[in-house]
């Protein structure tokens, strides 16, 4: 039986670096009562060069890792602000708010998972508690710290009407992208695939000065190096068994010179489907669909790419009812409700940790 749902707002900043995501979401964090409004407000394209600067930093104390990450807090409850100012009476009356901030560095290997963003700065600014720092007790504990939205990957396929039998598989696509298989007794192994959207979007942006291939119009244009491919393959990464996650910064093998635009597209866009391929290989049970989520799913030939490269049927987000641009913000809307019960936000099966573990830290205003 479902406790009593509050209303939580998720925000999300990811590894794309395009911006933030808000949502709203009513839940007690073990399943969505509803969904609310949600709202995205891209960066600016010097905020954007600011944050990719200081990707790999690990010296939180360093003054231009303060100076960005107080710029990205305030971005962050203006956003807040937006979206309340918008949202019906009802979705204003916000108890927590889920803060994940921005990746700088994930090497979980070493024990070191980099997150910016304050907290206690944001409940400050916003008069609403706010629940942030969801990784580092995992890693703390020997997880890998990531990914940490299986669990409400899992809310969801409870709550899809007529999903289909057997194993459901939800893809995130992201700057990095991840996997949930949600068994049909809701069991969950979870793991990074390897790169989602990062390499084809720093590819563009060296090549052409754009922040994306935007409806997939360059990589359908070109053709694959299938050399390179196999060699990018070759990452040992790729062979480990789930669960798994990497930094945003793990693949960085040089393409050839000669190698233009439309060709370089093409091959980082089949190294992503590929990675997805290599992920579905290591699970225990072959899913029966996959869903598609993040910006990944709006571009139409990566998805083609997938579609061509697993063994499932693959759907986006949409198709299941679920809003695929707002769901890693509704996730840390849901994981800080579990923060605020003691809930574990991480399990054996998705980070590896030892055993379920609970996570994140509340700050009030």
């Amino acid at each position: 039986m479902m406790s009593a749902p509050v209303i939580a707002l998720g925000l999300m900043s990811g590894t794309s670096l395009d911006g933030i995501d808000a949502a709203l979401i009513s839940t007690d964090g073990e399943a969505v009562a509803a969904f609310g409004p949600r709202r995205t407000v891209p960066y600016a394209p010097e905020t954007r060069e600011r944050l990719r600067a200081a990707l790999g930093r690990e010296d939180r104390a360093d003054p231009a890792v303060r100076a960005v990450e107080a710029e990205i807090t305030a971005l962050h409850a203006a956003a807040v602000a937006a979206l309340l100012a918008e949202a019906p009476a009802e979705w204003r009356k916000v108890s927590l708010i889920g803060f994940h901030g921005q990746t700088l560095l994930h090497a979980p290997e070493r024990g070191v998972t980099v997150q910016i963003g304050d907290g206690a700065a944001l409940a400050r600014q916003t008069g609403i508690a706010v629940a942030s720092d969801f990784r580092a007790a995992d890693v703390a504990a020997g997880g890998q710290g990531a990914p940490l939205v299986p669990v409400y990957h899992r809310a969801l396929v409870a709550g899809w009407k007529g999903r289909p039998q057997g194993t459901v598989a939800v893809l995130n696509i992201g700057g990095v992208a991840n996997l949930t298989a949600v068994a049909p007794d809701g069991g969950l192994v979870a793991c990074d695939t390897g790169p989602g959207n990062a390499l084809i979007d720093d590819w563009v942006t060296a090549r052409a000065g754009l922040p994306c291939d935007l409806d997939g119009h360059f990589a359908a244009c070109g053709r694959v190096d299938t050399h390179w491919l196999d060699l990018a393959m070759g990452h040992p990464f790729f062979r480990q068994a789930p669960p798994k996650s990497l930094d945003r910064g793990s693949f960085r093998m040089p393409m050839p010179r000669d190698v233009g635009l439309n060709d370089g597209a093409a091959t980082l866009t089949a190294f992503t489907a590929c990675a997805v391929a290599a992920a579905a290989f290591l699970l225990p049970e072959a899913p029966d669909v996959w869903v598609a989520t993040g910006g990944g799913r709006r571009n139409p030939a990566l998805m083609a790419t997938l579609r061509s490269s697993l063994s499932a049927s693959l759907i986006a987000a949409e198709e299941a009812g679920w809003d695929g641009d707002a769901l890693e913000a509704q996730a840390f809307a849901f994981l800080a409700v579990r923060t605020a019960r003691g809930l574990p936000l991480s399990f054996p099966g998705t980070t590896g940790v030892p055993a379920p573990q609970a996570g994140g830290r509340i700050d009030r205003p």
